[in-house]
């Protein structure tokens, strides 16, 4: 993730505070300079930054500090707080509840992942026992049906939509009533997006919104566009009753920082951002353990929930087969491949306290990636050719077996033997 860059720099400003033997006004100043500069260069905006930095030094006050205290740790609070108090809307966010439908509405301009998002959100939830679908209702986009269908059949979520239709608010609301009928949990609806926030894009928005009557309206935005967020959220806000906002490409633009403090700034609550193009690529939004994997300090809670859904224990085929004694190359291949579910290495690194910005170079995670694609391709390939090499034993075998008997037959009938022989 790009974000990691800023990480490093606010890591780099700790460090230097942590190996100060004096800890007075200078080395305060020194580090919020340093941490200031971080946010900037992150697209937060300036007014944040200044905020910030006024309310670290109002919590340090160096001579009412008591001859006894940490001054290291006060300081290193007061930061965390801060940093916390920056991406934190302090708006709870919304919960989808068991037992009833719940009707959830996308809504974006065009270019922000809106469809993708859908699915890793439908994908997510189903990972949890949910039962979810999906439903397309962009008619203004070329193409959109056939992307969300592509991706629902891959995730293996029921999806609804219509080619000949074109009108998005009677798609939303069959879609809607059909998968309510069918007692689904979570019913995601796409709307159309624009190129820019146009009248026709709002007007079509309200429609659809009081067609099917959502239960949360989730606003998609681009995080490459930094603190130009803020004014977008609103003008959305505006319109149509968004309660909650889901980051995307944050993996990708050095302005997430500024996406993700102008969002909080309109008191919106983030709940998921995107960190990657796979549909595994897709986090729960927490403000403190965000801001703790930020700084190196990990979250370890986060990455013993991620382990736990994989559910490794339940495989009744293959604790069979290990009190058996059985552990075969294509049950290590497939463990594996659930291993990896978890996340990318420099996921799971960056839940890991002190590990997060110190390993996670470009050099590194690159090689990590090559090594990790590298053993996939050997076993891949190993078991690919002892696959072929049993097939073309089994297929010979069969054919020295026709052959010798139509050579019996040919024999009977008097024909030489040089006619049929190889």
């Amino acid at each position: 993730m790009v974000l990691a860059e800023l990480g490093r720099k606010i890591t780099s400003a700790l460090r230097s505070l942590g190996n100060a033997t004096v800890i007075n006004e200078d080395v305060l100043n020194s580090l919020l300079k340093e941490v200031c500069t971080a946010l900037i260069e992150a697209d937060v905006n300036i007014r944040l930054v200044k905020q910030l930095r006024e309310n670290v030094r109002s919590q340090i006050d160096f001579d009412e500090m008591a001859a006894g205290l940490n001054k290291r740790k006060m300081i290193q609070s007061a930061l965390f707080r801060e940093l916390v108090r920056l991406v934190d809307p302090q708006v709870k966010a919304w919960q989808p509840h068991k037992g009833s439908s719940n009707v959830i509405m996308f809504v974006g301009l065009q270019g922000s992942g809106k469809t993708t998002t859908a699915t890793k959100l439908a994908f997510y939830y189903q990972r949890k026992g949910w039962k979810t679908c999906l439903i397309c209702a962009d008619t203004y986009r070329a193409g959109a049906f056939d992307q969300l269908k592509q991706n629902a059949t891959k995730a293996r979520i029921p999806y609804y939509g219509s080619y000949t239709e074109t009108d998005p608010v009677v798609i939303a609301r069959d879609g809607v009533k059909k998968f309510e009928e069918e007692n689904f949990d979570v019913i995601i609806v796409d709307t159309s997006g624009r190129h820019k926030q146009e009248d026709s894009l709002f007007e079509e928005m309200l429609q659809v919104s009081n067609a099917i009557g959502p239960d949360q309206v989730i606003y998609v935005m681009d995080a490459s566009i930094g603190q130009a967020c803020e004014a977008q959220a609103s003008a959305f806000k505006s319109k149509v009753d968004v309660s909650s906002v889901i980051i995307t490409k944050l993996d990708g633009h050095a302005r997430g920082g500024g996406a993700l403090s102008a969002v909080a700034a309109t008191h919106s609550p983030i709940i998921f951002i995107g960190t990657g193009e796979h549909i595994e690529d897709f986090e729960q939004f927490r403000v403190q353990p965000f801001v703790q994997k930020l700084l190196g300090l990990g979250d370890l809670e986060g990455l013993v929930e991620r382990v736990n859904e994989l559910k490794l224990d339940e495989n009744e085929e293959l604790m069979k087969k290990l009190r058996q004694g059985v552990f075969t190359l294509r049950n290590m291949y497939e463990q594996f491949q659930n291993i990896l579910k978890i996340g990318s290495f420099s996921q799971v690194l960056s839940a890991i306290p002190g590990l997060g910005q110190d390993l996670l170079t470009n050099d590194q995670v690159t090689m990590n990636i090559v090594e990790k694609l590298g053993f996939e391709e050997s076993l891949d390939r190993l078991m690919s050719e002892y696959l072929s090499f049993r097939l073309k034993r089994r297929v010979e075998g069969i054919r020295r077996l026709v052959h010798r008997r139509l050579q019996g037959d040919l024999l009977d009938r008097g024909f030489a033997p040089s006619i049929y022989s190889h």
